[in-house]
């Protein structure tokens, strides 16, 4: 049984699709390189799988667009990854800034205007967004950053690989309510003495209230989604940049 994600997916994928043909990028009976031949062998590998791409098309079939093929739809037409696998952001746009440094590190000022520290302390009760910074936290600015609610910390683990990867500097800023979260975005989840980085998603009571959190990861490998509890200790943060080395 084709699962909610897949069925998902496929309809980013026929969204995508009109959208290239709007674009005349393809062009379903063209003989000359943009038909429905040419994109299934530029994308499925076999130029006589067309019927397979319309079978994705038609939402009354069972068969799904699948992950394996984001990769090769990206890097052919332009395409962002992102917002295939996981709906975020736009479909040719990136989701996510992310600021690369020679060694790794932001550019510093005497003030910044970014709370800088690390995810264990981050995790606890001492370090938050517009409290008084302990000894153990840092400031530090990037030019286009303007305002004065950023957090940031070094990411440990790989559960968001290969979009975060180990060592990277997230930058986040506070979400005041819960309900402006927005489905499978990225945020840094902090309760109960944890801190997550994760794809997100609502969950609903009956009354439509948002009681929980789904909490996904990019390296669906090794990390399995888990539901996250809210209570009156959660906070939630929008990743809003990332600092990697080069």
């Amino acid at each position: 049984m084709i699962g909610n994600d897949r069925i998902e997916l496929n309809k980013r994928f026929v969204h995508v699709f009109n959208l290239l043909e709007q674009r005349n990028l393809i062009v379903k009976n063209d003989r000359n390189g943009k038909g429905m031949g040419d994109f299934a062998e530029k994308i499925l590998g076999n130029r006589g799988y067309g019927h397979i791409i319309r079978a994705f098309l038609n939402p009354n079939d069972k068969r799904c667009f699948d992950y394996k093929h984001i990769e090769k739809m990206s890097r052919i037409y332009g395409v962002n990854e992102d917002y295939l696998m996981h709906g975020i952001g736009k479909p040719f746009g990136r989701p996510l800034k992310r600021h690369l440094s020679s060694n790794g590190e932001a550019a510093s000022s005497m003030r910044g205007n970014i709370l800088f520290t690390d995810s264990h302390a981050f995790a606890g009760s001492s370090v938050d967004v517009g409290s008084s910074a302990p000894e153990d936290v840092s400031y530090f600015s990037i030019p286009d950053m303007t305002g004065n609610d950023f957090v940031a910390f070094t990411i440990e683990g790989n559960s968001m690989e290969p979009l975060i990867k180990y060592g990277d500097i997230v930058i986040c800023e506070p979400i005041l309510h819960i309900d402006r979260i927005r489905n499978n975005e990225i945020y840094a989840i902090k309760s109960n003495g944890s801190v997550w980085v994760k794809y997100v998603q609502k969950i609903t009571d009956s009354r439509g209230r948002i009681g929980k959190l789904k909490l996904i990861s990019e390296n669906k490998l090794e990390h399995d989604p888990f539901i996250e509890e809210i209570n009156d200790y959660t906070r939630v943060y929008k990743v809003v940049r990332l600092i990697s080395s080069l």
